[in-house]
Parts: C-alpha cells; structure tokens; sequence
C-alpha cells in the first residue's frame, strides 16, 4: 500500500467522522478546522508504522484521526495565543467565529479525540490512553515555554531544543509509536520508532526556521523573513546572538521591538546579513543533517527487513527536502 492509498483511506474515515451537531456553532468550528487542507503527516505515520507489520490498517485508521484530531485542537488554541489571523491561507476559527467560540470547540475536540481513542483494544488500551495524555501534556508544556521565551531576553540553543522538542517532536513520535503497538510490534521497535519521530520532528522544525529566512517566497506559502519581523527566537537567531561581535550585536538589538511594513524589508535585510556574515545558514543545515542522522540511526535499528522500512524512509527524506 503506497502513501497516496494511504492518505486516501485516511481522508474516507476523516469525512465520516461526526462531532455534533447542536449548538451548531460549538460544532460548525471543528468541521471547518477539519476540512482545511493540511499535510496529515501525523496521521499518516501512524498508518505507515502499522503498515510496517500489517498490511491491515483498519485497526489503526480511528487512532490517526484522534492524534489528527488533537493537532488541530492545538492549532485552534494556538492561533487564539498568536492572534494569529490565517491558518493555511483561510481564516482562523477565533477570527470567522470569536475567541470563545474557538476555545469551546477546541475543548470538545479534544474530547472527541479521546472518545475516539477507546476503541483501541482492550489489553492496550490503558497503555494508550497514559502514552497519549503524557504526550498531550508536554505539547501544552512546550507551547507555555514558547510564549515564556517570548517574554525573556536570553534563551540557550538547548532550552530551545527543548522547547520544539516538547511543541512539535513528541507528538510525531506518538504517532509512530502508536501505529507500531496497534499492530503488536515489539517494545524496542516501537521505542525506536518514537525516536526516530522525535529526531525527524526538531529536525523538520529547525527547517522551517530556516525556510523562513532562506525560502523561496513563492513556494514557503507565507512570508519570508516572518520570524525575524516578529522577533522570534529561532535556532538562527539563537545562535547568532551566541556568535555576535558586539557590532553585530548591537544591529540585531537595534532592529528589535521594530514593526510597520514601512521597515519590514530593510529589518529582514539588516538581520539576514548577519546571519549571513556568521554563516548561520550552514551552520543550521548541519544541526538539521545531524538530527536527520540520528533518525535514521533509529530507523535502522528497527527489527524489520529494509523493504517494510522503504516507504517511512521515504517520506523523511521528503519532508526534510521541502522547500514549502
């Protein structure tokens, strides 16, 4: 079964999924968040990982869409924190709706996700449930240090790490971990696997912190230089203030708290040629490369011949090669 059967079997069961229906505007938020086009990979990791031992993946189809289900509860919350006026190019929920409105939803969604969770069978169940509210609980940990390190003026590269680790990287290793256990894969498989997603996911996130400044604008989807407009505190920024001369210092500095699209190119100039002078590009390229290796590293010790690993691999290798 390739990728595309895939997420063709997974989109089917996503479309006959039913939240509610009264008060339709608690219900309506969820349907539209659901509907907006995303690239499902959490979801679709649970179903390679199951693939991996079983062809049959009816079992894990209604498990993909709670972790699907959860991401997008986190998205909706988190657009209400960011303020945030788009999610993929359409209105946020908080924004077509209100902030309420959007947190409500949000709530049942999270509801629905574990409601759908229950009919993993019963000798893994409880197991399941504990992976999957310790997960939940680190991503809220790592959107709180998010918006902590927005308030303080220095963090270190590892408290960054982190931070991503706990926002992104834990819920794409659940989502391996949990297809690998529905289909009855022995424990270090499925711990290998977890890392394996927790390695991809900082690496795929410190990529996108690149992307932001080194993009194709026309590609990336959203403009380039966002993170540097809204002072955010990205690897590339971390790592410059670490590596800074005190000129090269005092421009990044000077450039903060700066907003207004009359200065929004010429802040992106200025701070990209720093980044530039202390060839901070390179430098994250390797620190994506390493994390990449250290995935694979994990993939490989994974007790499976290396064609039932082929199409995993695959997908790493594209997501770490996107350009969007």
């Amino acid at each position: 079964m390739d990728i595309t059967h895939l997420s063709e079997k997974f989109n089917h069961t996503l479309s006959t999924l039913r939240y509610g229906e009264d008060p339709a505007e608690l219900y309506e938020p969820i349907r539209y968040i659901m509907a907006l086009s995303g690239k499902r990979i959490r979801p679709l990791l649970v179903l390679l990982a199951a693939e991996m031992y079983d062809k049959d993946v009816e079992k894990a189809l209604l498990p993909a869409a709670a972790i699907e289900l959860f991401h997008n509860f986190t998205l909706m919350h988190d657009d209400i924190m960011d303020r945030a006026p788009l999610r993929r190019g359409k209105q946020t929920v908080h924004e077509k709706w209100n902030a309420n409105t959007a947190i409500l939803s949000g709530d049942v969604m999270l509801v629905r996700a574990y409601q759908l969770l229950t009919g993993v069978e019963q000798g893994k169940l409880a197991h399941m449930l504990e992976r999957f509210s310790e997960t939940a609980a680190q991503v809220c940990e790592g959107q709180q240090l998010d918006m902590n390190f927005e308030q303080r003026d220095q963090v270190s590269i590892p408290e960054y790490i982190r931070m991503i680790t706990l926002k992104t990287a834990v819920l794409l290793g659940l989502s391996l971990e949990l297809g690998a256990i529905l289909q009855n894969a022995p424990m270090p498989d499925a711990e290998h696997l977890k890392a394996f997603g927790h390695s991809i996911g900082i690496a795929f996130q410190l990529r996108d912190d690149l992307l932001d400044v080194y993009g194709d604008k026309a590609k990336f989807g959203k403009q380039v230089g966002g993170d540097i407009l809204s002072d955010k505190k990205t690897f590339l920024m971390l790592t410059a203030l670490e590596q800074a001369d005190e000129q090269q210092l005092q421009s990044i500095i000077s450039w903060r708290n700066k907003t207004g699209e009359s200065i929004a190119e010429e802040k992106v100039s200025a701070v990209t040629a720093v980044y530039d002078a202390l060839n901070i590009r390179h430098q994250t390229e390797q620190q994506i490369d390493l994390y990449f290796q250290k995935a694979l590293q994990h993939l490989d010790a994974v007790q499976l011949p290396e064609e039932r690993k082929a199409t995993i691999r695959g997908l790493a290798l594209q997501l770490m090669e996107r350009d969007n």
